[in-house]
């Protein structure tokens, strides 16, 4: 029953052993809320989400924190004059947790936003720049700035020499004393609106992008924690500059560091910049969405996945294949409980090693095919009580990857615009209260709540998320 997996520092796989027993800690970068999602950034979210509930099925109490970047180079640059910057950053949000939602991804534990953080952030600066690992900008600008020079250890993660690295592009050289060291906190710019700048020792500005994370997996999850995961991409320069700056401040940060493969395109990397994003709508149309999560979590989490587009339509070859194999498990289903009421069992050994193996869904999903056909079997040959346990193993594995097509989330909403709308506007009440809550703000988690009842909202905390209902 040991857990094992693949720590993309020492390139080798590894036994989880939890920094405090019992208890899993994740953090998982999460989006930059400057333009909507897209399926790369979806199958991120999944991948983490199924470890998650395969570790609270090991028995590991979860926490997975996935933040919010709402402040932002990108986020500044595409706010209009009839969309500002935090309205921007608000509404995409709002398109990730839709898309999130959409393919049963489970609500993280806490979703803080970068904004939200900012006095933390600017503790860490101050305690690099005490251990002399980071410095303000020698011009007066406000810039600080991280010293890799200053952190032997730099390049650890991606095992680079800092001679190979190329300049860091994040913010302006003019007061570097290296053109790699990288940006802390960056001064504000006369053409930035000044709701987007905080004041700090140095002088007015916003948070560097690597600090945000460094600041917010230690508020959340403490000075050290088990995984922080995020797609192939981050490994460097976000991740490598991460763990520099954290380890650098004193922090044991995380103990294993998991990296999810690309989505590409036609062999390509799928990216905003190229103009060739799969969004993530545009699969969830094309197939149901628990076909979409069947079809990214069928795959190994570390492989990548191709997607196929001919003359700029998504070719849906690969997802049709994916909506037939899992029809034939659902067929298989509904032939089985018209013979017997069927409730969920036991998972077979092969499926729980394959998971307990680094994940390995290719492996656990084809035991899950096999005992589709092992029952298929039973049913041909009048066999209730072999089909009946098969079922039961077959709906044991879908609960573990969040696929039970009776699971209510795959229920097809209610009411339309109206009600999504309804439950936009809800969820994001319920991320508010959670996040007052997180700052121990209990009048104002209140408040929220009080609100919602009044509305006719109903709340139920559980153990990893809150459900609402309509009174």
């Amino acid at each position: 029953m040991t857990v094992r997996i693949y720590d993309s520092r020492s390139q080798q796989l590894t036994d989880f052993a939890p920094v405090h027993p019992g208890r899993a800690s994740l953090y998982v970068c999460g989006p930059t809320v400057q333009s909507g999602p897209h399926i790369g950034h979806v199958r991120s979210a999944l991948a983490y989400d199924v470890w998650r509930r395969w570790l609270e099925h090991r028995g590991h109490r979860t926490e997975l924190v996935r933040n919010v970047t709402d402040i932002d180079d990108k986020v500044l640059a595409n706010a209009t004059d009839d969309e500002s910057w935090f309205a921007l950053a608000y509404r995409v949000e709002r398109e990730f947790s839709e898309a999130y939602r959409a393919v049963g991804v489970l609500p993280p534990t806490y979703e803080p936003r970068a904004t939200g953080s900012i006095p933390e952030m600017i503790e860490l600066i101050e305690q690099l720049i005490e251990r002399g690992h980071a410095y303000p900008a020698a011009d007066g600008s406000a810039d600080v700035y991280f010293d890799v020079r200053s952190w032997p250890e730099y390049g650890a993660l991606t095992r680079q020499s800092v001679d190979d690295m190329e300049d860091a592009a994040d913010a302006d050289p003019r007061g570097k004393r290296d053109p790699r060291d990288f940006a802390l906190w960056k001064a504000r710019k006369d053409d930035e609106p000044a709701s987007a700048s905080w004041s700090s020792p140095w002088g007015a500005g916003r948070p560097g992008w690597h600090i945000e994370c460094s600041a917010m997996s230690r508020k959340f999850l403490g000075d050290s924690f088990d995984i922080h995961g995020g797609g192939i991409d981050l490994r460097f320069p976000h991740h490598e500059n991460e763990l520099a700056q954290s380890s650098a401040a004193g922090l044991g940060f995380a103990s294993v560091w998991s990296h999810n493969g690309a989505v590409t395109v036609n062999g390509t990397k799928m990216s905003k910049s190229l103009g060739n994003s799969i969004f993530a709508h545009e699969m969830v149309e094309t197939v149901r969405p628990i076909v979409v999560r069947y079809f990214l979590l069928t795959p190994h989490y570390r492989s990548v996945i191709d997607v196929r587009v001919v003359d700029g339509e998504l070719e849906n070859g690969s997802l049709a294949e994916a909506a037939s194999a899992f029809e034939r498990i659902e067929d298989f289903l509904e032939r089985a409980g018209a013979a017997a009421a069927v409730e969920a069992g036991e998972l077979p050994e092969a499926f729980a090693a394959a998971m307990d193996d680094d994940l390995s869904t290719p492996q656990a999903v084809a035991v899950l095919h096999e005992t589709v056909r092992a029952g298929n079997a039973a049913l041909a040959s009048d066999d209730l009580p072999t089909a009946t346990a098969a079922a039961a193993s077959v709906l044991a594995m879908l609960r573990v990857l969040g696929l039970d097509p009776a699971d209510p989330i795959w229920a097809a909403p209610a009411g339309g615009a109206e009600a999504d709308a309804l439950a936009a506007l809800v969820e994001s009440l319920i991320a508010e209260r959670a996040e007052a809550r997180s700052h121990r703000d209990f009048a104002r988690a209140d408040g929220i709540r009080n609100s919602l009842v009044t509305a006719g909202i109903e709340l139920e905390d559980g153990k990893d998320a809150t459900t609402w209902s309509i009174a």
